[in-house]
């Protein structure tokens, strides 16, 4: 961090890696040939595009499966809930109002294709529980698509208790696991899921590239067209770099989980006691189990609009909503769901904490929080 500027958003994106962009430099300059071409020099990039692979699946403790490497994890998520219409006939599609706008806006085109669509409701802390979701499955239920990890409030949600239940009952578990990888223990035989999506730059790995994890018996429906790379699942010229860059990301993403969440985690909880100390702001998501890195505040009587400004002009950079929904300034629909009124919701900034941040850097965030937020009081 720099004394003028505190990046408190990496929920949002992450800084690349050095050790990362090390292994990426020499495809960018040196082994640049397709991957996709049969003399030495593209035999080589294949090599380190099915290194990155086997690297990713190590990285996530699969012992069989697919890997294939996408744009980025909208893009995998996608390709998911697409997975369903090889189930059988258009049955029904489980999933929450608190998931990524990719999986949200992607179920709704299912019902072009017949499908129907359930939400299951958060509790009061923004749980899913394993319960509600039982309570919620229809007999005809295909698929359930839930995050592992909230983007906005950081709560966890029990994916391997859930996927005892829809195990039992033949249904696909997809899990957006985005915002949880680097943060928590992430093994898909664990997990018990049918289909994982992950992001490159969410854990220090490059932007434009992402993941879908899929189980050897699931079908994966294309959705472009004119190639035969990625098994024909994702047709075009392989990525190297970011390819090679997402398998490094992956490694030492599941190597440094442990101690980069005790760390963060650490400076996280300073940071909510200092600034709750100073001007009482609700911890949303507060009672349920969350991700080390997010902290969600609800400061009352306080225009979030302004308050991201007045952030802004203080050197903090934050956050309302998801990355991928920001800049509309929309009450946020996973608050809303949670329970929040549009107003509270509207008050609401995400914090989010990573590699990098010290303990210095979190008390002289606190001092600009709560200057920010003093300044945009409404009354």
């Amino acid at each position: 961090m720099t004394p003028d500027n505190i990046y408190l958003d990496f929920a949002a994106t992450t800084p690349l890696d050095r050790r990362v962009g090390k292994v990426m430099s020499p495809f960018w300059t040196e082994c640049f040939a397709n991957p996709s071409s049969v003399h030495r020099l593209g035999q080589v990039a294949r090599r380190a595009v099915e290194d990155s692979r086997e690297n990713v699946l190590r990285a996530i403790g699969a012992l069989g499966g697919q890997v294939v490497f996408t744009s980025g994890a909208t893009e995998a998520n996608n390709l998911a809930i697409r997975s369903v219409m090889h189930q059988g006939p258009p049955g029904r599609v489980l999933t929450t109002k608190l998931e990524h706008p990719s999986v949200l806006e992607a179920t709704r085109q299912l019902k072009n294709k017949g499908f129907q669509l359930d939400y299951v409701k958060p509790d009061s802390t923004g749980t899913i529980t394993a319960e509600a979701v039982q309570r919620a499955l229809k007999p005809d239920t295909s698929l359930v698509a839930l995050m592992y990890v909230n983007s906005e409030t950081g709560v966890v949600t029990d994916i391997a208790k859930i996927s005892e239940i829809t195990r039992k009952q033949g249904i696909l578990l997809f899990c957006d696991a985005v915002q949880a990888f680097g943060s928590l223990d992430l093994n898909v035989v664990e997990l018990g899921v049918d289909i994982l999506s992950l992001s490159g730059h969410k854990i220090y790995g490059p932007k434009g590239v992402g993941v879908l994890y899929f189980r050897e018996d699931v079908e994966i429906d294309p959705i472009l067209f004119g190639g035969s790379q990625e098994q024909g699942i994702r047709p075009g010229t392989i990525n190297t770099p970011a390819v090679v860059g997402m398998g490094s990301a992956a490694l030492f993403a599941s190597q440094d989980v442990h101690s980069e969440a005790d760390k963060i985690r650490r400076l996280r909880d300073r940071f909510e006691n200092n600034v709750s100390k100073a001007v009482s702001p609700v911890i949303n998501g507060r009672g349920g189990v969350r991700s080390p890195k997010h902290s969600n505040l609800y400061f009352r009587n306080v225009d979030g609009q302004s308050l991201l400004m007045n952030l802004d002009l203080e050197g903090i950079s934050a956050s309302i909503g998801s990355a991928c929904s920001a800049g509309s300034f929309k009450p946020s629909q996973v608050l809303t769901d949670m329970g929040m009124t549009p107003d509270e919701a509207m008050s609401s900034v995400r914090f989010s904490f990573g590699r990098g941040i010290t303990e210095v850097d979190v008390d002289r965030a606190v001092e600009r929080v709560v200057t920010a937020v003093n300044r945009s009081k409404s009354g």
